[in-house]
């Protein structure tokens, strides 16, 4: 049977440059009028051919993305309104969790058992990490929806709820504090400490605290959160965009710290209050080489690589509270704990609840948008001593 020849249009022409060429016209993607060329019918009917094809796939892209092109819309959108740090973290485990095993299928294909099943590498992980990717996955569905890329959200019913549950740390004790402050007394951590001991502050606003929002010769000393740090490619940022609205408040500060930051003041050639030697902020990596000074006098147990013979000997040391570094011995093990930095945050908020200050003036002190969270603390406080409630209980069932 003989093949059926193609049926080539009449093509106007026109002169360009002293040469006939054919020409058609053809609607793109956006809905604009574009002029293609040819020297033959032929040679033009290909072209158009090629081009109506494109411009088919363009459409049908737009209004069926894959999983892969739409992460990478949302997180184009959400550049606009979050931290360079945030988007970076989205875009991490958004391309670990979302696109590596659902990235090549069209949005419109995927359910709720696609995402189950994509949710089981995070189940294994923190139950932060699995909450976030969980956000992940409802916020992308839903802006989807919303924009009628697909006809349900398949996220929607999908528990919150998964991943190991980390240990939280409690608030360090009175006699903690004593050996932590005792331990890195002169050294560079110190100021930080005593800032998140006695104000309060999440370490983006210690790192950021300036003196001109430090108010030491006023009748109520106190501090001024006014500004953030952040890193991008370990150099730091100073900015005003706080966590929450909340994070912006002032803060009285008790005469221990009062004196700690004159004695800083006296001798500061920054306009910060944590500076490196030139007077700038602290990148990230110089943040925890500062946090090491506390880490290396703990007694926590230590994992060390030994090359023996060209082989790499695995090693693990458990230091003994009060005896010295074999490599340096001005480095005692004083603490026979761990510690954080969010953890002086967490001793702040825990030591003006165990105070008797109020849980809604709590919440103002710590910056706390949600009254949740201060709440919780005070909750886990207030509930977790039986002989304090016992003359509740008691009373209620006489």
């Amino acid at each position: 049977m003989a093949k059926k020849k193609e049926c080539i249009p009449q093509y106007g022409t026109v002169m360009r440059k002293g040469t006939l060429y054919y020409r058609t016209r053809i609607t793109d993607a956006d809905g604009k009028q574009i002029s293609l060329y040819a020297a033959t019918r032929e040679e033009l009917y290909r072209k158009e051919s090629e081009a109506r094809r494109q411009v088919e796939e363009i459409i049908f892209r737009r209004k069926n993305p894959t999983v892969a092109e739409y992460c990478e819309k949302w997180l184009l959108m959400q550049s606009a309104k979050v931290s360079s740090a945030t988007l970076r973290g989205y875009t991490f485990d958004m391309n670990n969790y979302i696109v590596k095993p659902l990235g090549d299928m069209y949005l419109s294909d995927v359910t709720a058992d696609d995402i189950k099943l994509a949710l089981i590498p995070a189940s294994k992980k923190s139950a932060g990490l699995y909450a976030t990717v969980n956000m992940l996955f409802k916020c992308i569905f839903y802006s989807a929806e919303r924009n009628q890329l697909i006809d349900y959200n398949p996220a929607a019913g999908i528990s919150a709820k998964g991943g190991k549950p980390t240990k939280k740390k409690d608030a360090l004790t009175d006699e903690q504090v004593k050996q932590l402050l005792s331990a890195v007394q002169g050294l560079p951590p110190y100021v930080f400490i005593m800032i998140g001991l006695y104000s309060g502050l999440r370490r983006e606003e210690a790192l950021a605290l300036q003196w001109d929002c430090v108010f030491l010769d006023v009748p109520t000393p106190y501090i001024s959160v006014q500004r953030a740090w952040r890193t991008e490619h370990n150099r730091p940022v100073i900015s005003t965009i706080l966590k929450t609205k909340a994070a912006k408040r002032d803060i009285p500060i008790p005469k221990c710290l009062v004196d700690c930051l004159r004695e800083v003041k006296k001798t500061s050639i920054s306009d910060y209050v944590i500076a490196d030697s030139e007077g700038q902020p602290l990148s990230y990596s110089q943040f925890k080489r500062v946090w090491q000074y506390v880490v290396v006098r703990s007694t926590k147990e230590r994992t060390y690589y030994k090359y023996v013979n060209g082989q790499s000997i695995r090693y693990t040391v458990k230091p003994t509270l009060g005896s010295c570094q074999k490599n340096n011995p001005k480095i005692v093990y004083s603490m026979d704990f761990e510690v954080t930095p969010h953890q002086l945050r967490h001793t702040y908020i825990t030591n003006l609840l165990y105070s008797g200050v109020d849980p809604k003036t709590v919440q103002y002190l710590a910056g706390h948008e949600n009254s949740k969270t201060t709440m919780d603390i005070y909750a886990k406080i207030k509930y977790n001593k039986p002989e304090e409630l016992l003359s509740v209980v008691n009373a209620a069932f006489q």
